[in-house]
């Protein structure tokens, strides 16, 4: 199995999709990363707003009552504010874990209502600062390097404490205590410094969003495909009309001329085929006009010779034989008039196939030839009559010439198409000559010659099958079972 499809269609329509996926796969994930950046950016900005106002309350805050402010202040902005001289909260930063010191019981200040609601309040239930005595670094091990979301969060942190420290200057820093649910930021205010603990924003309650995203990635997508394949086939569309003209030009037919329209690159190569299309039109034509007029030129030559052959006394055996030569030569000519004729230009009619076999048929048993017609039930179809009579008499004469009687012409319905057969019990046609046997001018070999000796035209089977493409039908020779040859014709019911 191939891996590329190995219609032009087919390729581009992957090459699109594959494009499209790579063009959806990427703006998901971009969209992922600033919406992320976007989060880190509010949260830092909203915090950055209550800092500053905190910094003006803090600096400048006498020693002697600070605990009492401490405490005012933190249940005023719904925070923990813990002076950085008495003691210092352990968690992870940017640079890993780092430990706390002077962890001493619940310290200063509790978690008041302020601005942030239930989740201050839940914060302020807990001692976020740190260990209590014995109980470790707040649930978390010192041991144990970051991993998972929070080793993947510490450029966050960085990028946090990167725009604090621009905002408040050196000294700032941000510590996280992941079970805890806290961060704590070091914030310079005047000469001292104090720790300030943040309840982290609590993760969004909205299972279905990823599956929200998902659908409408994927329905963005199958759009996406549905545009790709659609415009694919659009750009295919005179590829196939091109190769079907060409198909129909291969098998003798005349496609109309294709539109010179759309991408230069196909409009020149449609320019060219009708150009080529035109020239083997005019070569037809003239080829038509020529073989017209040279046979209607022999004719009255030859009727004055079988004139003159029939008054001339000489014996009647050498009368007889040239009169015959003559005959013959007449009917070439004649061949060369149907074949250069053509039907293009008859009346369609809906006429039953036994009407015109009849009395082709019948003409040849007046004169003596064995040939038989077996007409089974067969629906009138629309045909040219004068054609079909013609492929009857060529078919006939075939049989006759280079086959064996009885000769027999049968009539049938098979599959929604008339069908002609014209059987004989001639020595047959090799499958390797069906074919160059329908060319125009193409004559048997020594082994299927004519009855008479003469050579022929070569036209007759040509002209068959040129009256069966006329009427969107096939002609075929088939071998017959108990020797000779069967020439089938089959005709669409309806067209």
């Amino acid at each position: 199995m191939k891996p590329w499809p190995g219609s032009l269609f087919g390729r581009l329509a992957l090459v699109l999709v594959g494009a499209l996926a790579v063009a959806v796969v990427a703006t998901i994930l971009l969209f992922r990363q600033d919406r992320a950046a976007l989060q880190v950016r509010h949260f830092a900005e909203n915090r950055i707003v209550q800092l500053q106002s905190l910094r003006s309350a803090l600096e400048g805050l006498p020693r002697e009552d600070r605990r009492e402010a401490l405490q005012r202040l933190s249940r005023q902005y719904g925070v923990r504010i813990v002076a950085a001289d008495e003691r210092e909260p352990a968690g992870f930063g940017p640079g890993g874990w780092r430990a706390g010191s002077g962890m001493r019981g619940p310290g200063a200040g509790g978690f008041g209502p302020g601005r942030e609601g239930s989740g201050m309040e839940r914060f302020a239930d807990r001692d976020a600062m740190g260990p209590r005595p014995g109980a470790g670094r707040d649930g978390d091990d010192a041991a144990d390097p970051p991993t998972g979301p929070l080793a993947a969060f510490q450029p966050v942190l960085a990028q946090i404490e990167r725009r604090l420290a621009e905002a408040f200057g050196p000294g700032t820093e941000v510590r996280v205590q992941p079970r805890a649910q806290a961060m704590w930021v070091r914030l310079p205010a005047g000469d001292a410094a104090y720790w300030i603990g943040f309840p982290l924003p609590p993760r969004p309650q909205a299972e279905g969003e990823p599956t929200r995203a998902l659908a409408i990635s994927l329905a963005i997508a199958l759009a996406l495909i549905v545009a790709a394949f659609l415009f694919a086939r659009h750009l295919a569309r005179p590829l196939r009309e091109l190769a079907a003209a060409v198909d129909r030009v291969g098998r003798g037919e005349d496609p109309p001329p294709l539109p010179e329209s759309g991408p230069s690159e196909i409009a020149a190569v449609n320019s060219g085929f009708n150009a080529m299309l035109g020239n083997l039109r005019r070569m037809e034509k003239d080829r038509a006009v020529l073989l017209a007029g040279i046979s209607h030129d022999l004719r009255t030559p030859l009727a004055r010779l079988r004139l003159g052959v029939e008054l001339a006394k000489t014996d009647p055996a050498t009368r007889e034989g040239m009169i015959a030569d003559i005959e013959e030569m007449d009917r070439v000519i004649g061949q060369f008039l149907d074949f250069a004729r053509g039907e293009d230009g008859l009346a369609m009619e809906v006429r039953a196939l036994a009407e015109i076999a009849a009395p082709v048929v019948e003409r040849y048993r007046k004169a003596g030839r064995d040939v038989s017609l077996a007409a089974g039930h067969v629906a009138p179809l629309p045909v040219r009559p004068t054609a079909i009579a013609r492929l009857v008499a060529n078919l006939v004469d075939n049989a006759l010439a280079y086959g064996a009687p009885p000769v027999e012409v049968t009539l049938s319905e098979r599959g929604g198409e008339a069908v002609i057969d014209v059987a004989d019990r001639g020595p047959g046609v090799a499958p390797a000559d069906v074919e160059r046997l329908k060319q125009p001018f193409t004559r048997a070999d020594d082994s299927r010659a004519r009855s008479d000796g003469a050579a022929g035209a070569g036209l007759g089977l040509a002209i068959v099958e040129r009256i069966a493409r006329l009427h969107g039908g096939r002609f075929d020779l088939l071998p017959r079972e108990g020797g000779g040859t069967i020439a089938r014709v089959s005709l669409p019911l309806r067209r």
